[in-house]
């Protein structure tokens, strides 16, 4: 094989297949996603496994940074998100990644087949998070590196803290004990260790930063795609039969403030096999 053949390439921006395979990254992985590709290890990786690996980020540009050496195996149950990663791994000719349909907590892989396992917040996800950790250990080589990454207890406090005081104003305990419950079932890094350990792995290093969203209004946020996509659901049912009532009045308050920046806490958590 010609090692130059990489002079050869011309991007052809009319191709319906260039145009597919440079879709938008959703925003919210990907800051999760490229904090993973900063810091995870690339040497000496043979078989690496994304859990959780939805489309393919960042699946394919794992893939990409390893080069043809190394086979990266992407695991999702989500059959619609599968074939989109199917679909961009034959436009963009990425060799080097086989998916498959499974649970993260029963894999199809034998024992000790991986010395790289990625999961871009798939800790979020995972239906039994226990299990899918269990999985990860038993199908970790030994010495192999597990690199995950996750949003942390406090993410968009911003916006809670205006939610809290629109259920306050109601004198809605409930509805305010709801809140609390929605946002302390996020990890913290003390949780994340616990579970790690409590599966077979001893945390190595621990790397944690912050990012931000910004949005020109209360009314933007709360018609953004995503946070409709990946919050709403829960938020209304905080508020449940007077979700009419609490939506309006937040969005209100969240007008008046102008330009929201919600904060985003974010770890990246890498660990061996105990």
């Amino acid at each position: 094989m010609d090692d130059l053949a990489f002079l050869d390439f011309v991007a052809d921006f009319s191709s319906p297949a260039v145009v597919r395979s440079y879709d938008e990254l959703p925003l919210w992985s990907a800051m999760f996603g490229l904090l993973l590709l900063d810091e995870v290890p690339l040497a000496n990786v043979r078989d690496a496994l994304d859990v959780g690996c939805g489309t393919g980020f960042p699946l394919i540009e794992l893939a990409d940074r390893l080069g043809s050496a190394a086979t990266v195996h992407g695991l999702d149950p989500w059959t619609a998100a599968l074939e989109r990663a199917r679909q961009k791994l034959a436009d963009r000719g990425t060799p080097n990644v086989v998916l498959h349909e499974g649970s993260a907590s029963s894999m199809l892989f034998d024992d000790a087949a991986f010395d790289l396992i990625v999961s871009n917040l798939g800790l979020n996800n995972f239906d039994d998070r226990a299990g899918a950790i269990r999985e990860c250990r038993r199908v970790a080589r030994e010495g192999a590196t597990l690199a995950l990454t996750t949003n942390l207890q406090g993410h968009m406090q911003e916006f809670y803290a205006v939610f809290e005081d629109v259920l306050r104003a109601r004198n809605d305990e409930r509805a305010i004990e709801r809140l609390h419950e929605h946002v302390e079932h996020r990890a913290t890094v003390d949780s994340v260790r616990t579970l790690l350990e409590d599966g077979g792995f001893h945390v190595v290093r621990v790397v944690e930063r912050r990012g931000t969203m910004r949005f020109a209004s209360g009314t933007a946020l709360l018609d953004h795609y995503f946070i409709k996509l990946g919050f709403l659901e829960a938020w209304k049912d905080v508020a449940r039969e007077e979700r009419q009532d609490v939506f309006r009045e937040l969005r209100t308050r969240l007008d008046a403030h102008g330009t929201l920046t919600l904060t985003i806490p974010m770890a990246y958590i890498e660990a061996r096999p105990a």
